[in-house]
């Protein structure tokens, strides 16, 4: 992923499916969620930066995704995925989650022994506050959904849940969002502040919803100043 640092293959076995990944970096670590239809390069600008300041990075294709197996159907499969994934890795680690990502890290903390193990989420243009015909209307927008429309109903489905957890949680927590082609709103965002009021709100000027891809120097650099003091 950086020029003279070595990325090191990662994998991780789960009843019904293997995930593939890499790490690269030595310090506190992040683990890195990409967004449906996406696959872990997307995160390679982004470990630059963060790898440079001093950080691990970890970043998995999740299932159904790149070099990954399985079938991501339901958001529970990607958020035991995501579970596992976690306890892989050190105490303190930050789960930066984006669209699915972030979705199925929310997910994944409604366990104690994520939580216990977890030093703050950051979510990468997405709110568990989703109005399903906009976000239908969104995903239409952007390509066909093709074999994801069973994960992106099922996750419409799990709304309710998605914010209970989030108005538990005791974690700092880091919304980072686009403001050109963003899928979010200001109300959107209101809806999440009301949730979890002790969330960090940070816009990235010149970013779409694929903020990794749009403006990865400026995600990482949001991604480090808002997350320094958490661990």
């Amino acid at each position: 992923m950086i020029g003279a640092t070595a990325s090191r293959a990662r994998r991780i076995t789960r009843p019904d499916a293997i995930l593939r990944g890499e790490e690269i970096g030595a310090g506190p670590t992040f683990l890195l969620l990409h967004a449906g239809g996406e696959r872990r390069q997307v995160w390679r600008q982004v470990s630059e930066v963060l790898v440079d300041a001093g950080y691990r990075c970890v970043a998995f294709d999740q299932r159904g995704h790149g070099d990954s197996e399985g079938s991501a159907r339901t958001l529970s499969s990607c958020a035991h995925d995501i579970t596992a994934m976690v306890h892989a890795e050190p105490p303190a680690t930050v789960v930066v989650g984006a669209s699915l990502g972030g979705l199925a890290a929310i997910a994944a903390l409604t366990d104690p022994a994520v939580r216990a193990k977890v030093a703050g989420l950051v979510l990468v243009d997405v709110v568990p506050c989703l109005e399903p015909s906009r976000v239908r209307r969104f995903l239409a927008s952007v390509g066909p959904l093709g074999a994801h429309t069973e994960l992106v109903e099922d996750i419409l489905a799990q709304v309710p849940r998605l914010r209970q957890v989030t108005a538990e949680l005791d974690l700092p927590v880091l919304l980072v969002h686009g403001d050109n082609g963003s899928s979010l709103t200001d109300e959107d965002i209101d809806q999440l502040l009301r949730l979890a009021p002790h969330t960090t709100v940070r816009p990235i000027q010149g970013a779409g919803h694929l903020i990794a891809r749009n403006q990865p120097v400026a995600l990482a650099q949001a991604i480090i100043a808002a997350t320094t003091s958490w661990r």
